[in-house]
């Protein structure tokens, strides 16, 4: 999800699209929270870890 947002932001900073731009912050926010949220020991969606 990480790499998905980074991907998205660049394209829409290129194209300026700034549709791509929005989502692409979001699922970067997204990830990085369930990231931290796994690498802590929370259990997210059932899993222990999340990658």
């Amino acid at each position: 999800m990480i790499v998905l947002g980074v991907i998205l932001l660049v394209v829409g900073f290129v194209a300026g699209i700034s549709i791509l731009w929005t989502i692409g912050v979001i699922l970067l926010v997204i990830g990085v929270i369930l990231w931290i949220l796994g690498a802590v020991g929370h259990a997210v969606g059932g899993r222990r870890h999340y990658w």
